[in-house]
C-alpha cells in the first residue's frame, strides 16, 4: 500500500505540491490524474525518494522509501523511459537493474520474454522505438517482483495493440495483490484500467475515490407521447420534448411508462465520460 500524508514540496516562490494526502490500496489500480504542471511527477518522485518533501511524508507499506531495507522489492517505478542508457542493449540494461535489485540475472531474460522484447534483447536501446523503451522501463520496474508499482504514462508511444497489452499487464499486477499507481493523459484508457482515481490540480487534491463514484450513475433520456406524465412517474425532468432521468436504467423508465400508459418512442441510456469528470474537477 502507498500512503501520502500532507505531502508538500516548494520550489523558491512556487508550491508544486500542497498538503496532498491520498491512499493507493493493495489490489487496486489507482489512476493518478491532473493537468500538466499539477504536481503529479513531483509527487511520484517524492514517493520513491528522488525528491525530499518540505512537509509530510510518503509511505510504502508503512515505511518511507529511504528507510526500506530492500527498496526494489518494495516498489518498482517507471518515471521516465529516457533514463535508460541508449548505448546499452535491452538485456544488458535489465541485467544491470537485476544486479542493483539483488535478484538473479536470469530475471533479465524472463522479463524480456514476458514483455515481448526477447527478439530485441541484443539491440542497443537507442534503436528501440518509444513503445519498446516503455515496455523495457516497465520490465525494469517489475524485475524484483515488487509489492507496489508506480507507472508514469506507461502507454505513451504504444500502438492500439500495445495499449491493450499494457492494460492487461497493469490489471494483472493489481490482481496479484500489488498497489499500482498509474498516471496517464488518456482518459478513455484510464476509464478502462483504473479501480480508483486520485485527481490533483495546482498541487492540491481535487478528488479521490472509486472510479464508479466519479462517473456517477446512469442517465436515461426518453421521448414519449406524454413527457409530463412520464416525468412525474419516474421523478425525471422534462427538457424540450424529452424526459431526462438520473439514477435509472432504460428498463426502469420503460416499465414506468407502461404502468402509466405512456407510449415510448425512444430510450437512450448514457453516462458521463471520465474526460468530462476530469475537466470539471480541474477547472
Amino acid at each position: 500500500m502507498i500512503e501520502v500524508h500532507n505531502l508538500t514540496k516548494r520550489y523558491s516562490s512556487s508550491t508544486a505540491v500542497n498538503a496532498l494526502s491520498f491512499t493507493a490500496p493493495d489490489g487496486d489500480v489507482t489512476g493518478f490524474l491532473g493537468p500538466n504542471g499539477s504536481g503529479k511527477s513531483t509527487t511520484m518522485r517524492m514517493i520513491v525518494g528522488l525528491e525530499t518533501p518540505d512537509e509530510g511524508e510518503a509511505l510504502i507499506d508503512g515505511s518511507t522509501f529511504r528507510s526500506l531495507d530492500q527498496p526494489a522489492r518494495a516498489v518498482g517505478a517507471l518515471l521516465n523511459p529516457e533514463w535508460i542508457a541508449p548505448h546499452m542493449t535491452g538485456r544488458g540494461h535489465l541485467k544491470m537493474v537485476a544486479d542493483y535489485a539483488g535478484v538473479p540475472e536470469s530475471r533479465a531474460d524472463e522479463a524480456l520474454e514476458a514483455f515481448g522484447l526477447a527478439e530485441a534483447a541484443k539491440r542497443q536501446v537507442k534503436n528501440y522505438s518509444l513503445g519498446m523503451r516503455q515496455r523495457l522501463g516497465v520490465a525494469s520496474a517489475l524485475i524484483a517482483d515488487p509489492s507496489n508499482v508506480i507507472l508514469d504514462e506507461p502507454v505513451n508511444g504504444l500502438d492500439p495493440q500495445g495499449v491493450a497489452w499494457m492494460r492487461g499487464r497493469i490489471r494483472e499486477m493489481a490482481a496479484e495483490g500489488r498497489a499500482v499507481v498509474v498516471s496517464s493523459h488518456l482518459m478513455s484508457e484510464m476509464q478502462l484500467t483504473a479501480d480508483r482515481l486520485v485527481v490533483i490540480n495546482r498541487g492540491r487534491l481535487a478528488g479521490e475515490g472509486p472510479l464508479e463514484d466519479f462517473l456517477g450513475s446512469n442517465r436515461v433520456e426518453a421521448t414519449c407521447s406524454d413527457p409530463a406524465r412520464l416525468a412525474e412517474a419516474v421523478g425525471g425532468q422534462v427538457i424540450g420534448d424529452s424526459v431526462v432521468v438520473d439514477d435509472a436504467t432504460a428498463r426502469d423508465v420503460g416499465e414506468a411508462a407502461q404502468r402509466v400508459g405512456v407510449t415510448v418512442y425512444s430510450l437512450q441510456e448514457s453516462r458521463r465520460s471520465l474526460e468530462e469528470v476530469f475537466l470539471e474537477s480541474t477547472k
